[in-house]
Parts: C-alpha cells; structure tokens; sequence
C-alpha cells in the first residue's frame, strides 16, 4: 500500500530562460496549449496531449536551466509529506506556498533525482 494518495495528474515542471517565448514555441511544434502566465511567480502551464499531464515552466537563469522536475498533485501536503519523511525520505527544506494558488515540497528518490509535491490551494 502506498504511503501517499496522488491525485491522477502531473505536472513536468521545467527550469527555462524565457517562459513566454518557451510557451510559443510548444504551442507552434508540439500543439500543446496556454493555460496560462502567472508573472508574479515567475510560471506558466501548457497543457500537454496527454489528459492529466501539464507541461510548467519556471523561469531561472542561473544555474543554467535545462532540468525537469516531476510534481505529483496530493490533496494534502502536510499529509502526504508527514508520511514520506517518516519512512525516511529526504526533503529540500520546508513546504513553499503561494497563499491562493499552490503549495510545493521538493524531495529525493534514492539516486538524487528531484521530485515534488504540490497542492493545488485555488480549489480550496
């Protein structure tokens, strides 16, 4: 039995130079579409062909972008996070909100390999 509920999506999230210009170009060569800009965060979402799976992208100049970060939808993050970091899992730093739009926890598989959790706060 799994140690956390995920809800069935998931967001890529990906570390760009230009979010504006990078949505143009998945728009043009991938067909995916703009669900929209949040400029005050610094991120943009496409929804992709695959139902339940967006495409985000984060604006980072530095270190160089080029990384892709898979982020699991959770209906509770305090939650799900309690329970990952009680079986051992190791997390960077504490839970990040955006009050009305998200709360994020980035952790690490047993490689090294980012993932994160997020809750939606908008359907709240």
């Amino acid at each position: 039995m799994p140690l956390v509920s995920l809800d069935n999506t998931i967001t890529l999230a990906m570390s760009v130079r230009d979010r504006h210009a990078s949505a143009d170009w998945y728009a043009a060569k991938l067909g995916f579409e703009l669900i929209h800009h949040i400029d005050e965060a610094g991120w943009s979402e496409m929804q992709t062909k695959t139902a339940g799976v967006t495409l985000g992208l984060g604006e980072q100049t530095e270190p160089a972008p080029g990384n892709t970060v898979p982020v699991f939808g959770v209906a509770d993050i305090k939650t799900a996070r309690d329970a990952l970091e009680t079986a051992g899992v190791r997390f960077d730093g504490d839970t990040e909100t955006i009050e009305g739009m998200v709360s994020t926890a980035t952790f690490y598989d047993p490689d090294g390999n980012a993932l994160m959790l997020a809750q939606d706060l908008s359907k709240s």
